[in-house]
């Protein structure tokens, strides 16, 4: 299976149109979150979750085991038959830490998107952090400066922000699965266990010291997994009334250390599912109370996947209405175009050649797919702020690489690919050039490069291209090649350079 198909797949009739779904695929747990927006408001109409414990399936070579993804694809297929009748427009499914680590994680990929058949976006850690913020401040609003944390299995992620603004967004690789395994994974509770798992998770989050001091928030939330079960501990016993305290954490570690043992740990509201990780959550929260002043903690409404839903609610708007301004990640890329200094006015230029070409040639396409290839040609440059020479292979590495809102990191990667496919031999994508819609778009981005090389006015319209079979037939305006013969040069070579190594062959109107 393609794990580019079904994110390029178009639009389908929907048995619920209104509803919106987000399959968060986080390191300990899966959850699916079904919900609708009403008049701004948000009404939640159905949750699953399933312990999966993906993480702990991640050996020392960052190999995912198999059980692991057995556990994982099992799962996912019992959420697909939920979602039944969803269009893929309405379903947003991401993966979280376990995924952006494992090695063989397209494999996976390939097996869950078979089962699921929807798309599965590999996050990076600022744009988990930022979609968790998202769900909070939707759900939780306040005008407040605050701190948002969210523990999962295999990462932590910590926001500063205010209303609706994240201010600062990390992610730090220490989480409740990872931590557990390590220093508790023979099941035993020692205070020399707990002492090593929070020199562990210090020195990990230690660089978040001065950024996300207690000086810069005015209020401390804790989002999703190990905040509402430490939490709902504590109410439980009657030792607070939810709020997580240091206080509150000592004697929870107490508790611990008198058990010996993760079996014999007795606590009213400890869920199974909870107890073979609580030790490395307490260990993490303590540190993070510690550490940061953080002299009580409150549980928050919204996580990570209601922060999915907001988002792919706005994006669903942005495309209906054809504002831009509704997706952040077309300010994301202005953002990176102002970043790197790049030639706005080239970059319109050939995003107008290729929109055309590629309509004529792909009618039906996905309107993710049309915005990928615009994106491509918005940021094609990029890397001429590193050098001129090659710059195509230094924009596509930046890209590659870059922490972009909105943007997951399998989507960044596609654009990458095809801005690195934007000049030269065919060979260096060859990959991508087995999926007939990135051959397609490829295609337009390179004779948008073309047409455009001169880098002064054109005639958008002088182009035309058609599609026949695998041969697409360009076609020109009267007088038009007589008169741009370097042009048509580079297009001569263009259509040499497809006869050679591509899918799809290039003829010219002579």
């Amino acid at each position: 299976m393609d794990l580019h198909s079904y994110a390029l797949t178009p639009a389908m009739p929907s048995r619920w149109p209104g509803q919106l779904a987000a399959i968060d695929m986080g390191s300990n747990s899966f959850r699916l979150e079904i919900g609708q927006l009403i008049d701004g408001r948000y009404r939640r109409v159905d949750y699953q979750k399933e312990t999966v414990r993906l993480g702990a399936g991640l050996d020392t070579n960052g190999l995912l085991s198999e059980e692991a993804a057995e556990r994982g694809l099992a799962c996912l297929a019992r959420f697909a038959q939920r979602l039944k009748g969803f269009a893929p427009t309405q379903v947003r499914a991401v993966a979280t830490q376990t995924l952006r680590e494992a090695r063989n994680r397209d494999e996976f990929l390939a097996r869950a998107q078979a089962v699921m058949g929807f798309a599965i976006e590999v996050i990076s850690g600022r744009e988990e952090a930022r979609l968790i913020y998202a769900g909070v401040a939707r759900l939780q609003p306040s005008n407040v400066p605050r701190l948002v944390i969210d523990i999962g299995g295999r990462s932590t992620e910590m926001i500063l922000g205010q209303g609706r603004k994240p201010v600062r967004a990390e992610s730090f690789q220490v989480g409740s699965v990872s931590l557990s395994l390590k220093y508790f994974g023979e099941g035993r509770f020692t205070e020399e266990a707990f002492r090593q798992a929070q020199v562990a998770a210090g020195a990990e989050l230690e660089e978040a010291l001065e950024p996300f001091a207690c000086a810069h928030w005015h209020e401390a939330l804790g989002s999703s997994g190990t905040v509402g079960a430490v939490s709902q501990l504590l109410a439980a016993s009657g030792v607070s009334d939810g709020r997580i305290t240091p206080d509150g954490l000592r004697w929870l570690m107490e508790q611990c250390l008198r058990a010996g043992r993760v079996e014999k740990l007795a606590l009213p509201g400890l869920k199974d599912e909870r107890r073979a990780v609580i030790a490395g959550g307490l260990a993490i929260l303590y540190t993070l109370a510690a550490h940061f002043d953080i002299a009580e903690l409150l549980p928050a409404r919204g996580a990570l996947r209601q922060g999915v839903i907001f988002e792919l609610d706005e994006r669903r708007h942005a495309t209906e209405l054809r504002q831009d301004g509704h997706d952040i990640r077309d300010a994301s890329v202005r953002e990176l175009q102002r970043r790197f200094m790049v030639d706005t006015q080239q970059a319109a230029r050939v995003s107008s050649v290729a929109e055309r070409l590629y309509a004529s040639v792909q009618p039906r396409a996905g309107a993710e797919t049309r915005r990928e290839l615009l994106w491509a040609c918005a940021l094609h440059e990029i890397g001429m702020m590193i050098s001129h020479h090659d710059h195509h292979r230094h924009s596509a590495y930046v890209l590659a690489h870059a922490d972009a809102a909105g943007f997951s990191q399998s989507q960044l990667r596609r654009v990458s690919e095809l801005v690195l496919g934007q000049r030269g031999g065919l060979r260096k994508v060859e990959a991508g050039l087995t999926r007939e819609d990135f051959a397609w778009q490829l295609l337009c981005l390179r004779l948008g490069a073309i047409k455009c090389h001169a880098r002064g006015e054109i005639d958008a319209d002088a182009m035309r291209l058609k599609r026949n079979g695998p041969v697409a037939e360009l076609s020109f305006a009267a007088g038009w090649s007589e008169i741009h013969p370097r042009t048509r040069h580079l297009l001569d070579e263009e259509a040499a350079m497809w006869e050679r190594g591509g899918p799809l062959r290039l003829e010219q109107q002579r």
